[in-house]
């Protein structure tokens, strides 16, 4: 699930910037060959969550420079990766919690602040929820209105088949029923004038389909 959406000019020979998010919970240790997709997507810029890998430290991973969230093991950490000729322009680093990490680019006179999430899935503990969304609101508050905002996450809900109350936020190509995590996330996006991109889009019946 993503929020926002980005389309910038000519940026180092990117006409057209591609963000995107993926749990990547079955490719254990394999950043190689997640970055190998990336590339065949043409995807500049990745939001990952529920990985394994560990470390404080920027990796190189086959083309990309790969971010982590912290050093703590844990299945519940995310990552950011910046294909290999955005990479210098990263002037900040922000790993808030496992769950939650920033960056910040300086492109072509813009400013884009991309945010990887992973929310706390249902029955675990409520104070780790609530300190999820609320560090979460802290970073989306705190990004100036001048620059632009991505966020890339598994955010744990389900926004639903139809956009309801939702038009402008909410694009009509989502699935199933919505439930209390969806709604969550439609308000946080129309509280902050974002969309839920992927919900802009329709997509295979094959891809539709949760566990």
């Amino acid at each position: 699930m993503s929020l926002g959406g980005v389309g910038w000019g000519w940026v180092k020979g990117v006409s057209t910037l591609r963000v995107g998010s993926w749990n990547i919970g079955t490719l254990t240790g394999k950043s190689i060959k997640l970055a190998k997709i990336f590339q065949k997507r043409k995807i500049n810029i990745a939001c990952v969550q529920e990985t394994r890998w560990v470390g404080s430290k920027a990796r190189d991973a086959d083309g990309f420079k790969l971010w982590l969230s912290g050093r703590e093991r844990s299945k519940n950490k995310v990552g950011i990766l910046v294909e290999r000729d955005l990479r210098e322009l990263v002037v900040e680093v922000r790993r808030v919690i496992n769950r939650l990490m920033s960056i910040k680019l300086v492109m072509g006179g813009s400013t884009l602040n991309v945010i990887s999430a992973y929310a706390p899935q249902v029955g675990l503990d409520e104070e780790i929820k609530s300190r999820f969304w609320g560090e979460l609101d802290g970073l989306v508050r705190g990004h100036p209105h001048t620059e632009k905002l991505f966020i890339g996450g598994d955010f744990n809900g389900h926004i639903g088949a139809a956009s309801g109350d939702y038009e402008g936020v909410h694009g009509g190509f989502g699935f199933g029923v919505r439930n209390g995590g969806g709604t969550s996330l439609l308000d946080c996006a129309k509280a902050f004038d974002l969309v839920i991109a992927n919900s802009y889009f329709p997509k295979r019946e094959e891809h539709l389909v949760t566990f």
